[in-house]
């Protein structure tokens, strides 16, 4: 079996190198197409990962009122605690937020010497179980005796702003899958159309090879078997350079991607993370170039060889 095996490749590599430049378009056609794929993978999981962060921080903070008494302050985190649409409640003392102003200026000690825990406020924040209900809990809770404010951590411009960011975020998303969807889907089709030209070029142009296989008596698997394996080689080297371009890619422009973005965790934490992200693109960008270039392969057989 092993020996057939090796057999087919060298074979196929045969046919290869008496006409590079058929298979050098075949090969460049799967790297625009896998590498497309990839960019289009790693932006939807970008996409996902940036929506999965704004539903699970704390998107709104409830600033209290110097004057509310400890009874509204414990009825209002009742309240929130009982509502199923809020979850991850987190009460911050004046102290805690005097805390968190020093550390986030560190660099200049003078700031945090001349501010006092009462200049800080009180708040309550808390994150929803979903985007689309941000809107309506933001203006119930603005409306609770002891809240002064309430701002949205994932807008920048005030309460108004907060239904564009929440349909920003889900169109960004959608238009990614659907339009990713197409482009891939239209540069898969073409990939097989072209595979399938170039395995019938090279069919036709072995006819009289073949009908000689067969006068010597060669079977049908050993004359189909290197234009199968051809379509194979083609298809699984173009996905693998065209993942290997795109990974190179993203790994030279993440430390800019990740500074633009700041807190918001758009690749995985840990090496780990990022080698399973990128192998399960590369595992599943190889199988479908293998069905690609088996379908293919064996398309084209069907249609030009006949024996």
């Amino acid at each position: 079996m092993m020996s057939k095996m090796l057999n087919y490749i060298k074979v196929t590599k045969k046919y290869i190198r008496r006409s590079p430049y058929q298979a050098l378009s075949a090969v460049l056609i799967m790297i625009i197409t896998f590498f497309v794929a990839t960019v289009l993978a790693l932006l939807t999981y970008v996409s996902y990962s940036t929506l999965h962060y704004f539903e699970t921080r704390p998107q709104i903070i409830a600033f209290l009122n110097a004057e509310a008494t400890p009874d509204q302050i414990s009825s209002l985190q009742k309240d929130l605690i009982s509502d199923s649409r809020i979850k991850d409640l987190k009460f911050v003392s004046k102290e805690q937020a005097l805390n968190i102003y020093k550390e986030a200026t560190s660099d200049n000690p003078l700031l945090s010497e001349l501010v006092s825990p009462k200049v800080f406020p009180a708040s309550l924040e808390f994150s929803v179980t979903d985007l689309q209900l941000t809107e309506s809990v933001f203006s119930e809770i603005g409306k609770k005796d002891a809240v002064g404010q309430v701002v949205f951590t994932a807008s920048l411009g005030g309460s108004k702003s907060i239904k564009d960011v929440i349909d920003n975020l889900r169109n960004i998303t959608n238009y990614i899958k659907i339009g990713g969807g197409v482009i891939v889907s239209f540069l898969l089709g073409s990939s097989l159309i072209i595979l399938l030209v170039i395995i019938s070029m090279r069919i036709a142009s072995r006819r009289e090879e073949i009908r000689i296989l067969q006068l010597l008596g060669a079977t049908p698997g050993f004359i189909r078997a290197p234009f199968v394996f051809e379509g194979i080689i083609y298809a699984i080297l173009g996905s693998f350079l065209g993942w290997l371009f795109a990974t190179l890619a993203l790994l030279y422009i993440s430390p800019s991607l990740v500074k633009y973005f700041g807190d918001i965790p758009i690749l995985p934490p840990t090496t780990n993370g990022i080698l399973q992200l990128f192998g399960a693109i590369l595992g599943i960008e190889v199988l479908v170039a293998l069905i690609l270039g088996i379908l293919g392969s064996f398309v084209a057989i069907k249609r030009y060889l006949k024996i």
